[in-house]
């Protein structure tokens, strides 16, 4: 399945608003205060799958940010929300950017969707900067309702989601890709309903509650098991040898074509 039009109106998306103060607006919200408290201002950020551009739209000013996405139109659609942002149609298993790029990485929601996510974990790790951010997140197959929801849980609801893997796996990928976890935790139990015949609202309060304050205040302190999406935050590894950093260069680059579907983006070291 494209990840385009009929994609974001349909499986998990189906019923999703994308309204200001929404689910998923305050979900969005919250990986911006995850990055502003990780990420040092004035960064280069990139998210890798920016899908609408809601998120990285949000970062905009903050950071100096750029958006890579697999889709055309959905580079398209998120150039309304984020204009400020630089756009790269990419694959995230091959970033057309060099080594060290940046200062923070995001990727919310991806590394299930990729046939080989190793790979793309790994290039993460390349483009990060020593001592950079790296924040991922992707269904839990550690949570405790998991069993509850059985085939219907969140996770088994994508036909895209192929990589569904357990975080312990997760979290060696992220190792080897010379990252060091900071924080490894959950997001809460939204996917309702849990209980049949009981009011959606009944249980959007009762089973959402400590995810929804999570979100709503930044206040990390779900533990790995309770929710439905593990969220990790990850610092690079420092290089021993690294030099101090360059003066930044105040011209944003720009990117350059370099074969089919992609561009290659040469940034200069800086601002990291």
């Amino acid at each position: 399945m494209p990840f385009d039009a009929s994609y974001f109106s349909t499986n998990t998306y189906k019923d999703v608003s994308f309204a200001r103060y929404s689910q998923y607006w305050w979900s969005n919200r919250f990986y911006t205060i995850l990055a502003r408290r990780y990420g040092k201002r004035g960064a280069r950020l990139l998210e890798i799958g920016s899908g609408l551009g809601h998120l990285v739209g949000q970062l905009e000013g903050h950071f100096e940010t750029f958006a890579a996405d697999v889709n055309p139109w959905a580079l398209k659609q998120s150039l309304q929300v984020a204009g400020c942002t630089l756009h790269v149609l990419s694959n995230a298993e091959k970033l057309p950017f060099a080594d060290e790029s940046f200062g923070v990485v995001i990727s919310k929601h991806i590394v299930e969707h990729l046939p080989q996510p190793e790979k793309a974990i790994a290039e993460l790790g390349r483009v990060t900067a020593p001592q950079g951010v790296l924040i991922l997140s992707t269904p839990n197959l550690d949570s405790l309702l998991k069993l509850w929801k059985g085939k219907h849980w969140i996770g088994y609801q994508d036909p895209t989601h192929i990589s569904l893997k357990p975080p312990a796996e997760w979290l060696a990928l992220i190792r080897n890709a010379d990252f060091s976890p900071q924080l490894v935790f959950a997001d809460g139990f939204w996917d309702v309903p849990y209980i049949k015949f009981v009011p959606l609202w009944l249980q959007k309060l009762s089973f959402g509650s400590l995810g929804g304050f999570q979100a709503m205040t930044g206040f990390v302190f779900l533990p790995l098991k309770w929710g439905e999406s593990m969220i990790v935050i990850a610092r690079k590894t420092a290089c021993p040898t690294c030099a101090s950093a360059a003066p930044s260069c105040p011209v944003l680059p720009r990117p350059v074509p370099s074969g089919a579907g992609q561009v290659q983006v040469s940034l200069p070291k800086g601002n990291l």
